[in-house]
């Protein structure tokens, strides 16, 4: 083993200043069989957690940000006539919720409503049920959010205001898929210039309301579909000029209702749905910079998403493009999936995980149950595991105070490409970058990496120059200018790796001649994209055998063939490849299962190390999939790569057995290290039925210059652990990891 002096480097010279690695750690910790033996940690070097950032910066926050926990009970129609205002009340306070989301609506109104076409619930009967809530919310010193419903209406409304409509594209009325009475409003009519700023006002004169949320707009994953007269006459949906009109509007709006709620208190505040993590609507760099509290609606797994770790991509989306800011995400307490069960507890094991994915990720944990007569009367299970997992984060908040994420490697999230790109013209699929995505995240953890998500709007080398690596999933949109952001980060000593049609087409989705990367990183493009019938292609290896293969062929032994992908992009020849394409064929029958060309000059893959910087750049699709067929030659040559663009260094590790996420945060106190434990058997489909323990994950990292640490505290276990520090370099370990871990890191 080396010396770690050996391996004294520098980091990436930016705006702010290079920061020193660290060298290479002495003794092994014990092998992580998620790496599935295809290197040792030992060949692994962490680097410096950066200088702590200074006290000042902490202080004079608005009033959110002192929000730990939310509380919701969606109200229905009926609650009014059988809610115990003080049960509800009690509940949330003694769960330590410091806000809670009280129905204002707009469908139904929840106070004697003045205003035209604001329908009162038929269990109404005049009383001011809104009311009575905030008061005994304000009574047990919470925030209160009057939560509005702007996305549906009624048909007296229809009748009378005919444009307030969604339109299908023959002129008819687009209405709810479940309750035919109720119409789909348009974003882009006076429904929302008139009718919901005359709620909002009402809301203002009559109560002692904190912010204003806007619920069910705007669209979350997809963009609208409508066919009115002002829609008409707007670019095509799905489009990117629509894209930005639709994205206009949304601001515009928020805008326009965050001057309504600061009328009566200067520091309220509009905020809206802004989930649908990295399909989310509006762009979401420009909503960022405006909003002052990001609703992630992620409620929970269902069969079309069933990854488990959704929500945490979430924070990762949030952590992305909000500087700090605050993020919340919604926990249903109640079934999702479909079919869902709206009023029915779910499993204990999965509320806490999403819970648990929600403060690990860096957002403020929201539980919500629908309605009080079967939250409070006919299915109860909810409360207990939702109090209790509340008032445990209560007993640790400043631990979960975070300031910065810790991590060198950053995984670039095109939201465009995710919106707006149908797919290579070899298989269009609105599903295809959601599996791109999904492959990519499941090898990150699978290699136990800590790595953020980097918005294409935020490449500026200032924001970015704080990662070793970036990884393109396939981003088939980028600008010429985020192209050139991205060779600046090369040239000051990044490195990257993407894939595919990374950069093949411009912001406009127009289609590039050649990759708008193509100089970056050493690649020219042969021909249109070739998908799969039979056999996908291959990826020879080229490489003489040796004792010391390059670092993308560690572990391959016995084989000169490795998977390919299922879509490729050819690329013209370059000078000694390391693997090459074997074109796909024939899979059936197996008589016709060989090669009519068993050796091209094809590249699979292109290498390119200059200074610093090494640009690795696959010619198939192999994050997406990689997600189809979990094929472990494309999980061990996905870590090889990131491993080699990384240099092999990362700021925090992790090593065990088991598949887990990890987060690593500055917090007041110090650091936390976060494990979330996805090994059981229902990590990709279905809720969790059991949940299998992990045993010890060891910890390294290397603090700043001075740091000294008092203690390190298991905040599930609630338990200390002795550690160990070597040249600022800290070790512990974690014994065992149940679901979730936090291991607080307080420095003297």
């Amino acid at each position: 083993m080396l010396n770690r002096r050996d391996f004294l480097k520098t980091g990436l010279t930016t705006g702010v200043g290079a920061l020193p690695l660290l060298h290479e750690r002495e003794g092994a910790a014990e092998a992580n069989a998620a790496k599935n033996a295809a290197r040792s940690t030992e060949d692994t070097m962490t680097v410096p957690l950066p200088a702590r950032m200074p006290v000042e910066a902490r202080s004079s926050l608005p009033w959110q940000y002192s929000v730990r926990r939310v509380g919701q009970t969606n109200m229905t129609e009926h609650d009014p006539a059988v809610m115990n205002v003080e049960e509800w009340a009690n509940y949330w306070s003694e769960a330590k919720a410091d806000i809670v989301f009280i129905s204002v609506t707009g469908i139904l109104a929840y106070y004697p409503s003045k205003v035209p076409f604001h329908k009162h619930g038929k269990f109404l009967h005049g009383r001011d049920f809104f009311g009575e809530c905030v008061a005994a919310a304000k009574k047990r010193g919470m925030h209160v959010v009057a939560r509005m419903s702007p996305d549906l209406n009624w048909g007296d409304a229809l009748e009378a205001h005919p444009e307030w409509a969604m339109r299908h594209a023959d002129g008819t009325v687009q209405h709810s898929g479940e309750e035919p009475q109720l119409f789909k409003t348009c974003m882009f009519s006076s429904y929302m210039d008139d009718y919901i700023p005359a709620i909002m006002r009402e809301i203002n004169s009559l109560y002692d309301v904190d912010c204003f949320y806007a619920n069910g707009w705007p669209p979350l994953g997809s963009l609208p579909n409508c066919h009115c007269a002002i829609c008409s006459k707007l670019p095509d949906s799905g489009t990117p000029a629509y894209w930005r009109v639709f994205t206009d509007r949304v601001l515009d709006l928020w805008q326009r209702y965050d001057v309504i709620a600061k009328e009566k208190k200067a520091d309220s505040f509009f905020f809206a749905n802004s989930g649908g993590n990295v399909r989310g609507g509006p762009n979401l760099d420009r909503l960022g910079k405006t909003l002052a509290w990001f609703q992630a609606d992620n409620q929970g797994r269902t069969y079309e998403e069933p990854a488990v770790w959704g929500c945490s991509l979430q924070g990762r989306v949030c952590n992305a493009v909000l500087d700090g800011k605050v993020a919340a995400n919604v926990t249903a307490a109640y079934s999702t999936g479909n079919p869902g069960w709206r009023n029915l507890s779910k499993n204990a094991d999965e509320i806490r995980m999403w819970l648990s994915q929600t403060v690990a990720s860096g957002m403020k944990p929201y539980l919500h149950f629908v309605g009080a007569e079967t939250g409070f009367g006919e299915d109860r299970r909810w409360q207990k595991t939702g109090a209790e997992y509340f008032q445990w984060t209560a007993r640790h908040d400043a631990h979960f105070r975070t300031w910065r994420s810790i991590a060198n490697l950053g995984v670039l999230f095109g939201q465009a490409t995710q919106l707006l790109y149908p797919g290579p013209t070899t298989e269009r699929s609105r599903g295809y970058m959601y599996e791109t995505t999904q492959g990519l995240y499941d090898i990150l953890l699978r290699g136990r990496f800590a790595f953020d998500f980097v918005h294409e709007d935020r490449l500026e080398l200032e924001r970015i120059g704080k990662y070793r690596a970036l990884l393109l999933p396939n981003v088939a949109m980028l600008s010429d200018r985020q192209c050139e952001q991205l060779s600046a980060y090369a040239k000051a000593g990044g490195s990257l790796m993407a894939s595919f049609e990374t950069s093949l087409y411009d912001e406009n989705l127009k289609p590039r001649a050649e990759f708008g990367l193509a100089e970056l990183m050493g690649i020219s493009k042969a021909a249109d994209a070739v998908g799969t019938n039979g056999n996908p292609y291959y990826a020879r290896i080229e490489a003489p055998a040796a004792a010391n293969p390059h670092a993308l062929l560690r572990g391959f032994h016995d084989t000169n063939w490795l998977p390919g992908a299922k879509n490729r992009m050819p690329l013209k020849a370059i000078d000694n490849p390391l693997l090459t394409v074997v074109p796909g064929f024939v899979r059936y029958p197996p008589e016709l299962a060989y090669p009519p060309v068993s050796h091209t000059t094809e590249p699979a893959v292109v290498l390119r190390e200059s200074g610093k910087s090494r640009t690795a750049w696959f010619a198939g699709d192999i994050e997406r999939t990689y997600w189809a067929t979990g094929h472990g030659d494309l999980l061990r040559l996905a870590h090889n790569a990131i491993h080699w663009v990384l240099h092999d260094e990362s700021e925090v590790q992790v090593d065990g057995d088991g598949l887990a996420e990890m987060f690593c945060w500055e917090t007041e106190p110090g650091y936390a290290v976060h494990l979330l434990n996805y090994n059981n058997p229902n990590s990709y489909h279905g809720w969790m039925q059991s949940v299998t323990p992990l045993g010890a994950q060891h910890v390294t990292m290397q603090l700043p210059a001075g740091a000294r640490v008092k203690s390190i505290d298991l905040l599930m276990a609630e338990q200390t652990v002795p550690f160990h520090i070597d040249e600022q370099i800290l070790r512990f370990t974690i014994p065992v990891v149940r679901d979730y871990e936090v291991a607080a890191v307080t420095l003297a």
